[in-house]
């Protein structure tokens, strides 16, 4: 099963393969909404078993809120516990909003002084102010990440193409899925398609069962992928890869990963 990508990235970066990686998602309590008093209330944390609190909270420091017009929606009621944080999001206008913590431009790097090693995470930003310029024996790994979800009040509007990082272009809209229907999105790196892109797709409910019921496709040479729904309910879906397109001059390469909370619908 694949991994949370920083858990994932950081742990193949600085030590030996381990088990103990998480995932990373962001629930919302709907995604599909109506009437005035439209509000939904999303919970953000990392864990074993998708959905279920058993690790630690999801920083919120990334969250984004994009509303139907396209500006920035405010959290409301922001908190982080200690296995997970939460927010409530206002609907006020009718339309898609996207829900989203991401990241691009991360960075780990890893050194020696003597013979003591060091490692520091932070923003592109602050690599040259706090990464030695003369460091021994540097790597340097950049990451990009994006965990998001979607809600719609009414009719479902049109979502704008995300151009950094690795992301989803939905063709079926992510809150017009139902159960036993076929749905269709795009995974783009950069803003251009992702091609021979595993993906991983887990129906909520797995502490409860002995098999993981994942769903695993891979995107074709526009990048698509397609999925039939087996049943209504909460799916996470993941990719991640890497490649070489970093942003800065000492990073070798740059981890992508991408995770999203799908809300599938009876018929």
């Amino acid at each position: 099963m694949k991994r949370f990508a920083f858990a994932l990235c950081a742990l193949a970066f600085l030590a030996p393969a381990t088990s103990n990686a998480h995932d990373a998602w962001i629930l919302p309590s709907a995604t599909v909404l109506s009437g005035d008093e439209a509000i939904v209330t999303v919970d953000a944390s990392v864990g074993n078993d998708k959905f279920y609190f058993n690790h630690r909270p999801f920083s919120l420091n990334n969250l984004t809120i994009t509303g139907p017009n396209g500006k920035a929606v405010q959290a409301e009621n922001k908190f982080s516990g200690k296995l997970r944080s939460g927010f409530d999001v206002v609907l006020s206008d009718d339309g898609t909003y996207r829900i989203a913590i991401a990241s691009n431009g991360g960075i780990m790097a890893r050194w020696k002084e003597g013979e003591q090693s060091k490692r520091w995470f932070g923003s592109a930003a602050d690599f040259a102010s706090k990464v030695p310029a003369d460091a021994k024996d540097l790597t340097v790994l950049e990451r990009s990440s994006r965990v998001e979800t979607f809600a719609t009040k009414g009719k479902p509007t049109t979502l704008a193409a995300v151009e950094a990082g690795l992301a989803m272009q939905p063709v079926t809209h992510p809150n017009d899925l139902f159960d036993g229907e076929e749905a269709t999105f795009i995974l783009t790196i950069d803003g251009k398609p992702a091609q021979g892109l595993d993906v991983e797709i887990v129906p909520e409910g797995s502490r409860y069962r002995d098999n993981l019921n994942e769903i695993k496709v891979t995107t074709n040479d526009k990048g698509e992928f397609k999925v039939t729904w087996p049943g209504a309910g909460k799916y996470w879906l993941h990719a991640d890869t890497s490649d070489q397109n970093t942003s800065v001059p000492a990073a070798s390469k740059r981890a992508l990963s991408y995770s999203a909370t799908l809300e599938v619908l009876p018929q």
